[in-house]
C-alpha cells in the first residue's frame, strides 16, 4: 500500500509572487514551518515544529533540496519520525506552479506514505496541507 497526497490552490497572485512564498525562508515560516530552507538543490534544511512524542515524532522534519526550476517546480525530501538517524517517514514534497489567465494554480505533491506504518502520518498530513494551503492564502490577504 502506497498513498499521495494531492492538492491544488489557485491565486490571483503572479507565478513569481507564489514561489517567492515557497523559497523565500521566512515567507515560508509565516505560512508553513521555522526553517532554514535555501533554493539550492543538495541544500540540507529542516522544519521545526511541536513534537508529538507519544507518536513518535521529535518534532523536526529532515530535508533536502532535490530540484529547483524557478517559477515552475520545487521539490524536496521529506523525512521524520523519532530522530533524523531512523526516520518513519520517507516522502518527497513536489510543488507544481502553473499559470492561469486569472493568477497561478499550485499543485502539492507529498508522496512515499508507504505501508501501514505511514497511514497515520498520511491522514494527519492530507489533513495539514489542506489548513496550510489556506495559511498560504490567507498570506496574501494580509498585502
Amino acid at each position: 500500500m502506497q498513498k499521495t497526497i494531492k492538492h491544488q490552490f489557485t491565486f490571483t497572485q503572479s507565478a513569481e509572487t507564489v514561489w517567492e512564498y515557497l523559497t523565500n525562508s521566512e515567507l515560508l515560516a509565516q505560512w508553513l514551518m521555522p526553517n532554514d530552507f535555501k533554493p539550492i538543490v543538495g541544500h540540507q534544511f529542516q522544519f521545526g515544529t511541536k513534537p508529538k512524542l507519544k507518536l513518535g515524532f521529535d518534532g523536526r522534519i529532515y530535508c533536502e533540496v532535490l530540484e529547483v526550476i524557478p517559477y515552475k517546480k520545487l521539490i524536496y525530501s521529506w523525512k521524520g519520525g523519532s530522530s533524523k538517524e531512523t526516520p518513519s517517514l520517507d516522502s518527497i514534497v513536489t510543488w507544481t506552479i502553473d499559470i492561469t489567465d486569472g493568477g497561478t494554480v499550485l499543485t502539492l505533491e507529498h508522496t512515499g506514505f508507504k505501508g501501514i506504518k505511514n497511514y497515520l502520518a498520511y491522514i494527519f498530513m492530507n489533513k495539514g496541507w489542506v489548513k496550510i494551503g489556506k495559511r498560504f492564502s490567507k498570506q496574501f490577504n494580509k498585502k
